[in-house]
């Protein structure tokens, strides 16, 4: 395994062919789809599943006409065997020509003579290729007739690549599935079930269930499809890529499907939850002020997984994502008016395009710790569970599965051939989708071996970080895992990587609220992590500072409660962290107390404004402008229909105190180069006016940051529950101090761009509010 990872590890482009000969010494890899033509005639099942009403995946039917292809290695011709009476077949089939088929690329391709399938796994015995046809004259539906291919392992394998091709199948609209088996040995690590068809882990199109949480389909089946019909995407003369520097991003965590699915969006009911959906509001972005959004997963996954079977949280919907079904095809619920697949995969190009007009950058959520099968206990076998399981996630050695994700498998990331799937998933995302980098989920995972123990030069991030397509991208690691490998400040990093921050988070919200014993923490975060990122080439913005993720408390709750209410979610409270740092401001949960009400407020404005005047990058949470969240309280999964009724709210919600706030500071941010330091600041950039570093009762802290043009801005940060009265310091010669904000005004007061004078020379800070002065002429 050392001779793969050091091979994985060059610096040049590794070739399939290179990657899978390292893998599988002595194969040949010669292209071997020319010519051979068996002249077998298909026998099709006649039988179609007609209750899903093309909304759902054919019902598992045991109605089904066996395809065996000739062994052509040893001349012995084997006839077709019928698992069920002829009456049952159709009495006339096409008489297609199969082909040996060819190794790469894996996935489905179109080749000179047919539709080619390649499918690796390395343990398999037998697999069988599983095609749907679509009813003539029924573009989209998804019943059909039912064909199974058996592949020859003497004819139809290369090396651990299984491989096939199909003369004049229809060139779209045609599902297709595995049915893999191999040894039945689970002390080994196999999880083989040829009674379960399998999604192609190199499906490029999924298809389900048409409509998000559609109950009556929650037993659906997933299949991988393809498209060669439609003509490629057209980009536009004009288009171009946002390309902004890292140290300019203000980025924005939403939910593709939460974001405008409430009535209150005022969308038509078709493109609410959708990709469209997202381009209807792109002018709300933009008076937001955000110029990247970092999109919650949309790679397929199963939105009813956790109601497949009876148990506590089985009346939950998935809205979140994190539970990957294919690491290739867009979530084909989020296309407009249960559209499907192809439809997902052009809507999602048209999002794509629009954002970047506007210029906004798009970063994908990405998953590549576990996927959607679960453990051994409650598997939910789909993909790679079924395919190769000894290959496809960690096992301890007597083969059971490793959890270091929480989610009850582990995958097995610097496995080659896994890595290798990794980083084709991301470049197809690049060069299919145009999108402009990847926010790596629990990205530590993927910086231990396949026994898991951790790397200190994990192949995949050192791949990931020199790949030639890759290298416009922005990436970004989650630097922990739920295995207890915490790498914030320590994430190998080949100076490309960013982090979340996760201590910016805990130490801001601690000074914050009150915390004693924090303003020295909090002045390190605020002016950069210097402590955390000077290391060799790294910058302030390889840190993405935030407050609030959808992990968690939203930021109503972190000034709501004091602790987690998670009743509604069936597991007890038990879910989630119990150390939010989050202070309820005097009364726990909801309340009518004025007093109470306005401090809340008060509190979430200071948290934004600290977020938005620190070095580095910052990342808000969709809704976070609103200052009224439905509180999710640690939940990822959540009620659907529940989930973000907040957003929009009544018709003038958009132009609320809290959203007219929050657009103000961003803007003002974006404006000034004095909060995007290219480098980290230096003592000529910044003026620390304390002189009591060492009292740990002292809950103020203020500075004053210098522009190069010779002015100012001074910021102060009182978090006693009491008033602190300043003496400003003297602004810079010709100058003087004008007040922009001070979060204990009321709107719009709070916020006033061109200044308020400051006549005195001293200013009472309010309890819990912070300000900001600007010195002009």
């Amino acid at each position: 395994m050392l001779h793969h990872h050091s091979l994985l590890c060059v610096s040049r482009p590794v070739t399939h062919s290179t990657l899978f000969a390292s893998v599988f010494p002595g194969a040949s890899f010669a292209g071997n789809s020319s010519g051979r033509d068996t002249g077998l005639k298909f026998n099709m099942q006649a039988s179609r599943s007609k209750s899903n009403s093309g909304h759902g995946i054919f019902t598992e039917t045991r109605d089904r006409a066996k395809l065996r292809t000739t062994n052509i290695s040893d001349g012995r011709a084997r006839e077709g065997v019928l698992e069920e009476e002829a009456s049952q077949l159709l009495e006339s089939g096409p008489s297609w020509k199969i082909f040996p088929g060819q190794a790469f690329p894996l996935g489905v391709s179109e080749v000179d003579n047919g539709i080619n399938f390649s499918i690796f796994s390395q343990h398999a015995t037998a697999v069988t290729l599983r095609l749907v046809l679509p009813d003539s004259g029924s573009t989209g539906t998804l019943d059909g007739d039912i064909i199974e291919v058996d592949l020859d392992p003497h004819s139809n394998k290369t090396g651990d690549i299984w491989h096939i091709c199909i003369e004049d199948l229809p060139r779209s609209n045609v599902l297709y599935g595995y049915r893999i088996d191999g040894p039945q040995d689970w002390g080994k690590g196999h999880r083989f079930d040829r009674s379960t068809v399998l999604v192609d882990p190199y499906a490029k199109l999924i298809e389900g269930r048409r409509y998000f949480g559609d109950i009556s389909m929650k037993l659906s089946k997933f299949l991988g499809t393809y498209d060669f019909d439609s003509l490629p995407f057209d980009w536009g003369e004009n288009y171009k890529l946002p390309n902004i520097p890292e140290k300019d991003l203000v980025i924005y965590e939403m939910n593709v499907r939460a974001f405008t699915i409430d009535e209150s969006s005022g969308l038509d009911r078709k493109i609410r939850g959708s990709y469209l959906g997202v381009i209807d509001k792109i002018s709300h972005l933009l008076e937001l002020g955000i110029n990247a959004v970092e999109l919650l997963p949309v790679f397929e996954f199963d939105e009813l997984e956790l109601q497949r079977w009876r148990n506590p949280r089985d009346h939950m919907i998935n809205t979140w994502g994190y539970s990957t079904i294919n690491f290739f095809a867009p979530m084909s619920r989020y296309a407009s008016g249960g559209g499907g697949s192809i439809n997902a995969s052009q809507e999602f190009k048209l999002m794509v395009k629009a954002l970047h007009s506007a210029g906004i950058e798009v970063i994908l959520d990405v998953v590549y710790n576990h996927t959607n099968e679960a453990d051994d206990a409650n598997p939910y076998t789909t993909s790679f569970r079924g395919i190769d399981n000894k290959v496809y996630y960690m096992l301890d050695s007597n083969g059971q599965l490793l959890n270091f994700s929480g989610c009850g498998n582990t995958l097995n990331c610097n496995h080659p051939v896994v890595m290798e799937l990794i980083l084709d998933s991301l470049r197809h995302w690049v060069t299919e989708y145009h999108v402009d980098g990847f926010r790596f989920d629990l990205a530590s995972v993927l910086c231990r071996g396949t026994d898991g123990s951790p790397l200190n030069a994990p192949p995949l991030i050192r791949a990931i970080t020199k790949d030639a397509v890759l290298s416009r991208c922005k990436i970004i690691a989650e630097p922990w895992d739920c295995g207890g490998l915490y790498l914030v400040g320590s994430f190998p990093n080949w100076d490309r990587w960013a982090e979340w921050n996760g201590k910016y988070r805990d130490d801001v919200r601690k000074f914050i609220k009150g915390d004693c014993g924090m303003k020295g923490d909090f002045a390190t975060r605020v002016s950069g992590s210097s402590d955390l990122y000077r290391v060799n080439k790294r910058r302030p913005y390889h840190g993405i500072n935030f407050v609030i993720a959808h992990d968690g408390f939203t930021l109503h709750d972190l000034v709501s409660y004091n602790f987690k209410h998670n009743e509604a979610n069936g597991e007890g409270g038990n879910d989630g962290c119990n150390d939010n740092f989050s202070w309820n401001c005097g009364s726990e949960g909801e309340t009518d107390d004025a007093s109470v009400r306005s401090l809340r407020s008060r509190q979430m404005k200071n948290f934004h404004l600290a977020l938005m005047i620190s070095q580095g990058t910052p990342m808000m949470l969709m809704g976070d402008e609103y200052g009224h969240t439905r509180h999710g309280n640690n939940n990822s999964y959540g009620h659907d229909s529940a989930i973000n009724s907040f957003l929009w709210g009544q018709l003038d919600v958009r132009k609320s105190d809290h959203f007219r706030f929050f657009s103000k500071v961003i803007k003002y941010r974006r404006a000034r180069e004095v909060f995007r330091h290219e480098n980290f600041i230096s003592e000529n950039d910044i003026t620390w006016h304390e002189d009591n570093w060492d009292n740990y009762d002292s809950k103020f802290l203020a500075f004053t940051l210098h522009d190069k043009s010779g002015g100012g801005v001074y910021l102060a940060f009182n978090a006693h529950d009491l008033f602190v009265k300043v003496l400003l310091p003297t602004p810079p010669t010709n100058r003087r101090w004008f007040r922009v904000v001070d979060t204990n005004l009321k709107s719009p007061d709070d916020f006033v761009l061109n200044g308020v004078p400051c006549t005195e020379t001293t200013y009472n800070i309010a309890p819990y509010s912070s300000i900001l002065l600007e010195a002009k002429f």
